[in-house]
């Protein structure tokens, strides 16, 4: 299913240019107490909220997608995990750079390692990206976000695909600079999931997918997701030798060369094979 939050914390199920109220499901989800949990309820029970979507469905009922503001797919994940340079041609291409490295050594995803982004900087594909330091390099980088399902740690690579619940696409904003990447990246609307997000069984194989970045109608970033260094299996294994997975984690796998800059009043258009096409505008402060 391709499921989506849209409006006023709705939520729904996309299917061709429609969205289809479902909101009703999410009443299986069992109430929460102080202290709040640190995942999100919606993918730590959705077996039982897809099950209760498909009794609802017939009667669901319908707007056009051109007619609801689109949300971020998760309200609630506990971590938002990112890959550098986790693609062989960015990490030539950000070595090659001085705007992209600042003087600084760039070293390979195997010997750098993962990073956090915070999690307010998350917004939907209807919120615009909001540049923050109009004066230093805003860039765009097209990711595969992968929606952690299962709690684990120490994951096996082999067993890796059974803890994912979903996919969605990823724009993981950066401000070119001195300061850590976490820093840069996790200013206010500088990471975005949309248009909604396809669960693992509807998606199937993800290691094949072409995608690409287009702004105001030009390409910057076409790609395909069997050119990451680590792959997605290697990445969640990777990510749980250091952190323990929750339903609603949230990894961005990296993203190819074609990284640049954008600035207040452009529209960036992503689209991934087999999960869609999302147009994102960027503002001012």
């Amino acid at each position: 299913m391709r499921l989506c939050r849209f409006d006023d914390d709705r939520l729904g199920i996309v299917e061709g240019e429609y969205i289809l109220d479902v909101t009703g499901a999410l009443d299986v989800i069992p109430a929460s107490t102080y202290p709040l949990p640190t995942h999100d309820p919606l993918i730590a029970h959705l077996d039982k909220v897809l099950g209760r979507i498909k009794t609802l469905l017939p009667d669901a009922p319908r707007k056009k997608l051109d007619q609801v503001k689109l949300l971020s797919p998760l309200a609630n994940p506990g971590k938002l995990i990112a890959a550098p340079v986790n693609y062989l041609k960015h990490l030539e291409e950000a070595r090659a750079d001085s705007e992209i490295h600042n003087n600084s050594q760039v070293i390979e995803i195997q010997r750098i390692g993962l990073f956090l982004k915070a999690t307010s900087s998350l917004i939907g594909a209807g919120e615009p990206v909001v540049v923050r330091h109009p004066d230093r390099r805003n860039d765009h980088e097209i990711e595969l976000a992968i929606i952690i399902g299962k709690p684990g740690n120490n994951i096996r690579a082999a067993e890796a695909w059974d803890h994912i619940a979903a996919y969605t696409i990823g724009l993981d904003m950066t401000v070119r600079g001195p300061e850590e990447r976490s820093l840069r990246k996790s200013i206010d609307t500088y990471s975005v999931l949309g248009p909604w997000m396809v669960t693992a069984d509807e998606m199937g194989d993800a290691s094949n997918l072409d995608f690409h970045l287009s702004v105001n109608g030009e390409l910057r970033q076409k790609a395909n997701t069997r050119d990451l260094v680590l792959d997605i299996p290697a990445l969640i294994a990777y990510a749980s030798s250091f952190y323990s997975l929750h339903p609603g984690d949230v990894i961005y796998t990296g993203t190819p060369e074609g990284v640049g800059p954008v600035k207040p009043g452009d529209v960036i258009s992503v689209e991934f094979e087999k999960i869609g096409r999302m147009e994102v505008t960027v503002t001012s402060a």
